[in-house]
């Protein structure tokens, strides 16, 4: 049994929370620079330009890279053979998005009650999605998600006639429903199967992963280009002013179903795709 103790968890999460705000990685920025490369629109390809400028000025002056520097959504994989000591395992995590949000000087979104909308003021607590996995590593991933794009998500509960075409239409049909709110380029998470809430869970997840990475199964592959090609093709462009550019990627994760479901979800992230993660 590995003993991780929880200083070295808030030091690492304090070191992400910052690096995510401020550094783009080059996954995404190599995904802009060849969308320059198809994009017919004018407007839109000095749009590109600016976006990869702005991320070249947030990396050399660790600022933000967007005044919303979102909810923190961490995805946390904690080996079966670490023992946590030194305090609570959750509250470190939490430790150390306070800390980060609070030495980087970066927006503190998160209301305490969503009614009463009071802010916490340290943009706690995270979102902590946490899997049992085998080993003796800790690996924490932070997926900061600003409002604008998480509004833009959704979940549909489809019937299992609806089958892949009918889980194309409402993914296509999101991003057309959803136009420049989301600040695009877009990246596009899909999460296919499981229930109501594990759909929206794979569609967040997918969103971790490096544009340009398909699915390692080939139907799901060529499913995530044909709904790329389909979305772009709306017309949307970036920051929803025209252009061929409406999405830099889609990516699609599945899971097992009940046999009378078929849930399906978007989660849209902006083309500041910020997601960094550390291993203890």
């Amino acid at each position: 049994m590995r003993e991780i103790k929880t200083d070295a968890i808030i030091d690492a999460v304090r070191q992400i929370a910052m690096e995510a705000a401020t550094d783009l990685g080059e996954d995404v920025l190599a995904a802009i620079e060849n969308a320059k490369k198809v994009e017919e629109s004018p407007v839109g390809i000095d749009i590109l330009n600016q976006i990869k400028e702005n991320a070249r000025i947030a990396a050399t002056e660790k600022a933000p890279m967007c005044q919303d520097t979102g909810f923190a959504v961490l995805f946390v994989e904690l080996g079966q053979d670490v023992r946590i000591v030194g305090g609570d395992f959750c509250e470190a995590l939490n430790e150390g998005i306070r800390r980060g949000y609070k030495d980087g000087y970066l927006r503190k979104s998160v209301l305490g009650d969503p009614i009463e909308r009071k802010n916490t003021g340290d943009n706690t607590p995270a979102i902590i999605h946490t899997e049992i996995v085998p080993g003796d590593k800790l690996k924490v991933t932070i997926a900061p998600k600003g409002g604008g794009s998480e509004n833009m998500s959704e979940v549909k509960m489809l019937k299992p006639s609806d089958g892949i075409e009918g889980v194309k239409e409402f993914v296509v049909d999101k991003v057309l429903r959803s136009g420049g709110n989301p600040c695009p380029p877009v990246v596009i998470g899909v999460g296919i199967g499981g229930t109501f809430e594990k759909c929206a869970w794979l569609a967040k997840k997918a969103l971790l992963r490096k544009l340009g990475q398909r699915h390692p199964n080939k139907f799901y592959a060529d499913l995530e280009v044909e709904l790329l090609e389909e979305i772009n093709k709306l017309g949307i462009g970036p920051q929803g002013l025209g252009g061929r550019t409406t999405a830099l990627d889609v990516h699609v994760e599945v899971f097992p179903c009940h046999i009378a479901s078929l849930p399906a979800a978007v989660n849209t992230q902006c083309h500041a795709a910020r997601h960094k993660e550390i291993v203890l």
